[in-house]
């Protein structure tokens, strides 16, 4: 199959959105010029052009993009030609009302926004195929086209009539029958069993607290008709052009969409990426969607969609200050990246993101924002051919599943506070922090290469995950797990004991008593540290080979961190300097170090094939301990023994 090299060809690529519809004709020549100008090798076009291409049911004017792309040919710009499917035209709503989703109150989402479309409509998906293959039959041939992008961010959910349709045909195919359904969904509770397939309903409205297994099968089922759009349409383009890769573009982290099995039907595993420039720990957070994309690619990724300066989403909506849009796309490709491209290439002066940024500013050429973007196109392709298609090592994994998170949201939970995200973040942040690469993983996955895997909160485990956990410990591998882990079953079934008896019997556990989740604000006091979030009332058996205890309140004495063997359980959530130091302790214990021991505070150290990435996340200078000779390939210099970096300083070293 094809795939991001295919595309790259030992090049980063280098652009984004470009939305040339929305500015007169005239503005072509000019956007060339600048983007030639910036290094800009690549640009993705017609993600939401489908009413210029199609103003009315069946016309077809091809004829902008044609001239579209012979110019951007002529300057060697390739393109990522997207389907235009994300935004269907109003005359489709205006004439096939059923192919607008209703929420969970029935309410219709009408056009006037985007995304208004049902994954369940026929009429939608006959009508978006028809626009798809037509654009891949004229341009498959195209010079200029290296790369397909289908959609734009899948993230709608449908609660219509026709969406009820096939969630009850989804389910049919699942269960078989409808006592299957019964049993799997516990509707023994509160009166709630179904005697025929036609009172079966997505999780709509309700006067009190939906069925949790419901809502876990209605999140399967929308991620999987999601699916079927995508493939439906990548099949036809794959068709016309099978040796150009597909693509399209994840949010990051996001709850929608199972992206491991996603990621398996894309050629290529893309994401979109907005840190806020005003979190302290936003370059963590782009660290994580980035590991988390690398992994699911298995390999080099892409940046579809970054912000070269503000957004509009935010309740504030700060620029990015100078220096850190070059220091946070040199941070994607430190992490596997191949592209680096933004929303959008020319700032839109009208319409509902005219405040959200663009690589041409409102202040034109002359703009921070431009200058910024033009010497980054040009370190880019400086760096380019040492990193591109290399592999990113990591010798820790960090366990993730769609559906363990989408059964712990569920509304009856102990705790809103312990949440799937928030727990992700601290155990990958405590890594980050230690200066750790890390992959992520599904739990199902082969483990066995990995000298530690953390499991930050997975409240539901499938019996092959927990016994593939319990292999790869076998096997000699150390697991560091978080509390509220292996709880549930794949129907959101509680296990018997409140945790599941071979993780139990892995971690030490004899008997789980209670469950205290704690107060915003509220600590619980350990040995050496506090504890967040949540506590357990653990009796563990008698030979525990190490323990941390509570102390004082209703848990003193009791163990709040357990290891039996290579095994390590943490019923709390550690303040973040003694969860660093914990994970940093057990990591060091399991062989695994720090890509450059004694980094100063706020500096990571990626390396990327042979090629030693050191970033700066602060405003302070720093110097930092590089031992030996090194090239640097952002500047030509050599570098002995230490490197010095100053504001959002970045230094890309080979030996």
């Amino acid at each position: 199959m094809p795939a991001l090299g295919d595309t790259t060809r030992g090049r980063i690529l280098f652009g984004g959105d470009y939305n040339p519809e929305q500015w007169p004709e005239e503005t072509w020549p000019e956007d060339v010029r600048l983007m030639k100008d910036a290094g800009v090798n690549s640009v993705t076009v017609g993600v939401f052009s489908w009413a210029r291409l199609e103003p009315r049911p069946g016309a077809r004017e091809f004829g902008w993009l044609d001239r579209l792309m012979d110019l951007l040919h002529a300057h060697g710009i390739g393109v990522v030609l997207a389907t235009p499917t994300a935004s269907p035209p109003p005359w489709l709503g205006r004439l096939h009302p059923e192919t607008l989703p209703r929420d969970a109150d029935g309410r219709v989402e009408w056009w006037g926004g985007r995304q208004h479309f049902s994954h369940s409509s026929a009429v939608y998906r006959r009508y978006a195929a028809a626009i798809t293959e037509d654009l891949a039959a004229r341009y498959a041939g195209h010079p200029a086209l290296t790369l397909w992008h289908i959609n734009n961010e899948y993230c709608t959910a449908d609660h219509g009539d026709e969406a009820a349709a096939r969630f009850r045909g989804w389910l049919r195919a699942k269960y078989r029958t409808i006592d299957a359904l019964n049993t799997a969904w516990g509707t023994a509770f509160w009166s709630q069993g179904y005697d025929d397939w036609t009172e079966v309903l997505p999780a709509r409205h309700t006067h009190y607290l939906k069925n949790p297994a419901q809502v876990l099968d209605f999140r399967r089922f929308t991620s999987d008709m999601l699916l079927e759009c995508f493939t439906a349409e990548r099949d036809i383009v794959r068709r016309h052009t099978p040796h150009l890769p597909v693509t399209t573009n994840f949010m990051p982290l996001f709850f929608g969409q199972d992206a491991w099995r996603w990621a398996e039907e894309e050629d290529v595993v893309s994401v979109d990426l907005y840190p806020d420039p005003r979190d302290p720990l936003g370059a963590q957070h782009g660290a994580l969607v980035q590991d988390l994309t690398r992994s699911q690619a298995g390999g080099p990724w892409m940046l579809m969609e970054q912000a070269a300066g503000a957004v509009n989403w935010r309740g504030v909506n700060h620029p990015r200050p100078r220096g850190l849009n070059r220091l946070w796309s040199l941070q994607a490709v430190a992490r596997g990246a191949d592209a680096v491209c933004y929303f959008q290439w020319r700032q839109s002066r009208q319409g509902a993101e005219k405040f959200h940024s663009g690589m041409v500013s409102h202040a034109g050429e002359r703009g921070r924002t431009y200058q910024e973007v033009r010497q980054l196109g040009a370190e880019l392709a400086r760096i380019g051919g040492e990193v591109a298609g290399r592999d990113v090592t990591a010798e820790v994994a960090v366990l993730h599943d769609w559906h363990a998170w989408w059964a712990a949201e569920q509304d009856g939970r102990l705790s809103r506070r312990a949440d799937q995200p928030t727990l992700l973040t601290a155990w990958h942040r405590a890594l980050w922090e230690e200066g750790i690469t890390t992959d992520f993983a599904h739990p199902e996955h082969d483990l066995s290469g990995r000298k530690l895997v953390v499991v930050p909160q997975l409240y539901l485990l499938t019996d092959a995950a927990i016994d593939n956990l319990r292999a790869y410990v076998d096997g000699g591998g150390t697991l560091v797990c978080g509390f509220l882990t292996g709880v549930a079953d794949e129907d959101d079934r509680i296990r018997p004991g409140g945790v599941d008896a071979r993780l139990r019997e892995l971690f030490g556990i004899r008997t789980l008593h209670e469950w205290w989740p704690l107060d915003e604000g509220e600590t619980v006091g350990c040995d050496g540290f506090d504890g967040t979030l949540w506590s357990e009332e653990i009796e563990p058996v008698d030979d525990l080979d190490e323990r941390i205890d509570y102390l004082g309140g209703e848990l003193d004495g009791l163990p709040a961190v357990l290891r039996q063997g290579r095994a390590w359980y943490v019923s709390t959530l550690p303040e973040p300097a003694a969860l660093r130091a914990l994970l940093g302790r057990i990591a060091a214990r399991a062989g695994v170090r720090p890509v450059l021991d004694g980094l100063p505070a706020g500096v990571e150290a990626v390396r990327r094939g042979e090629v030693l990435f050191v970033l700066h996340h602060g405003r302070e200078p720093v110097t930092v301990a590089v031992p030996g000779v090194h090239r640097d390939l952002l500047t030509g210099a050599v570098v002995r023994d230490e490197v010095r970096l100053g504001r959002f300083g970045v230094a890309v070293l080979t030996p």
